[in-house]
């Protein structure tokens, strides 16, 4: 599957974000012909996250725009106990598509698919290999490894960091990504960057526990800079813009790398923001969603994985930061693009998506 770079996805005006479903428009009334409706349950972060839930809103408003016959709503989970009402209520009105967003909705989503064999599901950030269930994933392990490096040749105290919201596998596999590719700045370079806040050989690190709350998100990356770490990736969703916050306030003292969307598109932090580790879930969707409406089956294998080479994954602009990043540095981040893409620089981790 073909998937174009991310456009404009992040600064969303989402009039739906203060109301659990989304407003139906009907474009197509009067035509006589039947509605495709595609129906997303968002993970807990909520519709207008910055991150993950309005990337998959924006590919479902995408495909709207690209086919006026596709009808789209959401339903937002305030809690994890919500999953599988919210997928289930949207079975019961008979939804032609469900999508489920974020890899700790597998469960729920398998478990109703498994019970409503002929219901066409999709889910982004994982893969529960059930038949009717369309996998969306990223290696974002990739790219994350192009923002490793970047900030390991741009770090003026020597150390760099990054956490998550929760050990799971589309949080981690970015944590990996980025420590390896501060590795691989070290090797080459003959430095010793400090990577703080995730060690790949145990998978311990610093954990929000949350995906919502800024304060939780300030928290650790408090700590993180007072060991020294002057640019910091949280991989947290919500919880994430209590550190860019932060940053943008500390003067310069530190920096950020976002994650999923474009963070100066997104967040209004751009001042504080290098770069972002894009997950281009937008297109994915779109390009699922479209298909599906035209009566193409939905392959649950291979699915669909993002890498470098298809550019459903990247980096995004330096933004604020262009003048900033050395040219001859970001020669060497474009061509570690095309080594990665070449595999010639192989990326792994043990949260990389299955097939």
């Amino acid at each position: 599957m073909r998937i174009a770079s991310i456009v404009a996805v992040g600064g969303l005006a989402l009039t739906a974000a203060a109301c659990g479903e989304a407003p139906k428009d009907d474009n197509n009334a009067g035509s006589g012909a039947k509605k495709f409706s595609a129906c997303m349950v968002t993970d807990v972060g909520g519709i207008d996250d910055k991150s993950f839930n309005a990337s998959a809103w924006q590919g479902l408003k995408d495909a709207k725009a690209a086919n006026d016959n596709i009808d789209i709503k959401f339903v937002a989970s305030k809690a994890e106990a919500d999953y599988e009402p919210n997928l289930t209520q949207y079975v019961n009105q008979k939804c032609d598509f469900i999508l489920a967003v974020g890899g700790l909705m597998a469960n729920a989503t398998s478990k109703i698919a498994k019970a409503n064999p002929n219901q066409e599901f999709g889910i982004v950030d994982a893969n529960p290999g059930d038949a009717n269930v369309y996998p969306m994933q990223f290696d974002t392990a990739q790219a994350a490894f192009q923002a490793g490096y970047l900030a390991a040749g741009m770090t003026k105290s020597g150390k760099v960091a990054t956490y998550g919201a929760l050990p799971i596998p589309p949080v981690t596999i970015f944590m990996d990504g980025f420590v390896d590719g501060v590795t691989y700045f070290n090797t080459t370079k003959k430095k010793n960057v400090q990577a703080l806040g995730w060690n790949k050989e145990t998978q311990k690190g610093s954990f929000t526990n949350d995906f919502a709350k800024q304060d939780e998100g300030k928290k650790v990356s408090d700590a993180l800079v007072a060991q020294g770490a002057d640019i910091i990736m949280p991989v947290a969703g919500g919880s994430g813009l209590g550190t860019t916050a932060a940053a943008k306030a500390s003067g310069g003292k530190y920096s950020t790398i976002w994650v999923d969307v474009d963070g100066c598109q997104s967040t209004p932090d751009c001042s504080a923001i290098i770069t972002t580790v894009v997950k281009n879930i937008p297109e994915a969707v779109k390009e699922a969603v479209v298909k599906a409406a035209g009566g193409d089956k939905l392959p649950a294998k291979p699915g669909f994985v993002g890498t470098l080479a298809n550019n459903g994954v990247s980096l995004a602009p330096y933004h604020d930061f262009d003048s900033k990043v050395p040219a001859e540095l970001k020669a060497e981040i474009d061509k570690i693009k095309a080594d990665i893409a070449a595999g010639t620089i192989t990326v792994t981790s043990k949260a990389q998506p299955t097939k």
